[in-house]
């Protein structure tokens, strides 16, 4: 692989479809390997707009804009990086021979909650629990009924958990619909989902080229409202349960095929594996590794997409705790607090230019050999941080 000095002609050219907190690691880790970095979104000053080399600022869902940026830059890579993209414009760039990551027919599966159940469940057989569509308030609630309480109910198309609720009983099924209006994605048809009483959830980090598949150390964490809190690496478990994950993650990412980092989650009941989710990119709960390991999940992310070796040290136990937002702001201030920043804690502010409650817009990281340590110190930091 051979790269040239960006903004020359010829330089390897990356292209950015999503420029969060997330994006933003990317573009960093794309630039130190001097990769020229374009980052597109919805709104002006994004996260990865802050860092990359160019930025547009168009709508994602609209087929013709997103192609005219892409044949304007005509970048060597694209990059989804949220869910909320038009499939239709990744389609039509890779038949004119760009090089969609991981390519466009995965990120059809795995941007509707619909397409990677099927895919997952009813083509390859992987375990998952049981699961129905609807499309109707009415067909919510006796689909409920059938499933059973508590369900969980999901909108086809979200990202972070937008959307997403608990019915607990028959009284909660009118709450529940009108939750999943509130979905960054498509709301228009839901997921009802059997409700594992797991013992614990994992996020496995699989970063997988056309000769090598990796596993990271498998990433516990915590959800809130569908969104993750607090995550930590590495989740202490049985080998033997480890080893059922691996190969489903390799059985699911070999069918997807193409190349990069694919966030797959699990449930973990005794020592049942099921299938849970899919994110065909670098996932939030493996910011941890940022201080874990010596290449980060966005590290082997551009590796991956490079067609590079694959591989890192692992240095130490680390937990990340996701600090959100608890105000409304257009020009929001974060306020951390000196003793915040210790020789075992980072803080990584994203500096998103608006926020509102419940936003995710910094993190707190902390390494200890002990991992209970790291989750109880991270999650401590987290809660004296304020914004306005």
């Amino acid at each position: 692989m051979e790269f040239t000095t960006p903004l020359k002609s010829g330089a390897t050219k990356i292209l950015l479809l999503g420029s969060g907190e997330l994006g933003k690691e990317v573009a960093i880790e794309a630039q130190r390997l001097g990769i020229e970095v374009v980052a597109v979104d919805k709104y002006e000053n994004a996260p990865a707009h802050q860092v990359a080399h160019r930025a547009y600022v168009i709508d994602m869902l609209n087929r013709d804009s997103v192609l005219e940026v892409i044949e304007k830059e005509n970048p060597d890579y694209i990059l989804p990086e949220v869910e909320a993209i038009s499939i239709e414009a990744l389609f039509e760039a890779e038949k004119k021979g760009y090089r969609v990551i991981p390519n466009a027919e995965a990120v059809n599966k795995t941007m509707n909650r619909k397409n990677i159940r099927v895919f997952v469940a009813e083509e390859l057989g992987v375990k998952t629990s049981r699961y129905k569509f609807v499309k109707s308030l009415e067909e919510l609630k006796v689909i409920a009924n059938e499933m059973g309480y508590p369900c969980v109910v999901k909108p086809v198309m979200s990202s972070s958990g937008h959307g997403q609720s608990i019915i607990k009983s028959a009284d909660d099924v009118e709450k529940s619909w009108e939750i999943a209006k509130e979905a960054r994605g498509d709301a228009s048809e839901l997921i009802v989902e059997e409700f594992i009483s797991f013992d614990y959830e994992i996020t496995l980090l699989t970063a997988r080229t056309e000769r090598e598949t990796l596993f990271c150390e498998p990433i516990g964490h915590i959800q809130k409202d569908g969104d993750y809190i607090l995550s930590w690496q590495p989740m202490p478990m049985s080998q033997e349960t480890l080893q059922k994950a691996k190969e489903i993650a390799k059985k699911v990412t070999d069918g997807l095929g193409g190349r990069g980092i694919f966030g797959v989650e699990f449930f973990i009941k005794d020592d049942e594996v099921y299938f849970s989710e899919l994110s065909p990119r670098p996932h939030d709960t493996g910011m941890v590794t940022l201080i874990t390991q010596s290449q980060s999940e966005f590290a082997l992310h551009i590796r991956a997409v490079l067609g590079l070796p694959l591989g890192f040290l692992t240095f130490t136990a680390g937990a990340s705790a996701a600090y959100k937002a608890k105000n409304e702001s257009e020009n929001p201030v974060i306020t951390i607090p000196d003793d915040a920043f210790t020789n075992k804690s980072f803080v990584r502010v994203f500096a998103k230019p608006e926020s509102h409650k419940g936003r995710r817009m910094a993190v707190v990281l902390y390494a200890d050999d002990d991992v209970e340590v790291a989750k109880k110190e991270a999650s401590k930091i987290r809660d004296t941080i304020k914004d306005r």
